[in-house]
């Protein structure tokens, strides 16, 4: 189903198709006022869901966002585990997401349980977990850190501690290159990132000559070599504003081309090819979420994040000491 098949409302034992004439956006501008209601949404989001949200931004952003809102529904326009971060910060807010489906490839590849048996068979080291894990991950871990702040993080601890990296194991070897580290590394990625071929990016750059690469930190390193910039959704946006260029081959999820084509319509942005036919450079647990089924789950308030309320003050921790590391630094206000 695209965004534009309509949507049939499910609520008990009756289907109710969406009225074609309801103005969407007209209509859930109205529901957050009524409800209090605002929506944070990530970068990669279909440019529609972009442009009603009252923030986007990346997973720093958009945490700091939902620890400090007063909002009594939180929607998250993201996946589950960005949701799941939201309720932890902010456990007053209810929280809800357009569909309960929309999950993360990378967050699937870190099971709680074996990560724990993992851990075991390192007792002197600490945990470094990236936000794009589960809840249960999160509580396993001593800190957590996004793309924007990972070399940060991982810099706050003495030289000599010992850091496990969790889940992605391409971000971790970026930073452990970055920083001298040697840090151990769980065998996790995203299947997005991942997908983007070398092979096919050398010919791209050999047809745009004057093209920067810019490519975000979760791709292979056979990819980040060919990179003239790596950084996190945010640092790509800053950028494609500040550098003397304008050509980009983006090699990220294409939901951030929407942000870099409205702040500068006058720059080329080029999306990087994937190493097959499809469209994989799509998240497709991102685009699961619609217009359609934003307008739902604020009108019905549901689908919500509840988790027990010790997982959440166990995995509340290491956000928190991410937030301040953060704050300490200059990352974010």
């Amino acid at each position: 189903m695209d965004m534009h098949t309509p949507l049939i409302e499910k609520r008990g034992f009756v289907d109710f198709p969406i009225d074609p004439s309801i103005d969407l956006i007209s209509a859930i501008e109205t529901l957050k006022k009524e409800k209090n209601a605002i929506i944070l949404a990530h970068y990669y989001q279909t440019p529609d869901i972009q442009d009603i949200s009252d923030y986007i931004g990346d997973s720093l952003g958009l945490a700091r966002q939902a620890q400090q809102t007063k909002a009594a529904i939180i929607l998250f326009a993201g996946v589950h585990f960005m949701a799941e971060t939201a309720k932890i910060l902010n456990p007053a807010s209810k929280v809800i997401i357009p569909d309960l489906k929309a999950g993360c490839s990378l967050s699937d590849s870190c099971p709680p349980n074996l990560f724990k048996a993992f851990k075991e068979q390192y007792p002197d080291h600490l945990v470094v977990s990236y936000i794009n894990c589960s809840a249960g991950i999160k509580a396993l871990s001593d800190v957590i850190c996004t793309s924007s702040n990972a070399a940060a993080i991982v810099n706050s601890f003495p030289p000599d501690q010992k850091l496990i990296f969790a889940p992605d194991k391409n971000l971790g070897a970026y930073i452990n290159k970055i920083t001298g580290k040697n840090m151990v590394l769980w065998n996790g990625a995203c299947m997005v990132h991942e997908i983007f071929s070398a092979e096919k990016l050398s010919h791209l750059k050999i047809a745009y000559p004057n093209a920067k690469v810019i490519a975000h930190p979760e791709c292979e390193e056979d990819v980040l070599q060919l990179a003239d910039f790596i950084g996190s959704t945010t640092e790509l946006l800053k950028y494609t504003a500040t550098a003397d260029c304008y050509e980009f081959i983006v090699v990220t999820e294409t939901g951030i081309l929407h942000q870099m084509m409205k702040n500068h319509p006058n720059k080329i942005f080029i999306p990087a090819p994937p190493s097959n036919a499809c469209a994989c450079n799509d998240c497709p647990h991102m685009k699961l979420n619609t217009l359609e089924k934003v307008y739902l789950a604020i009108k019905y308030e549901q689908p919500e994040i509840i988790l027990p309320e010790s997982l959440m003050l166990s995995a509340k921790v290491p956000m928190d000491k991410m937030l301040d590391i953060s704050i300490k630094a200059g990352l974010i206000g």
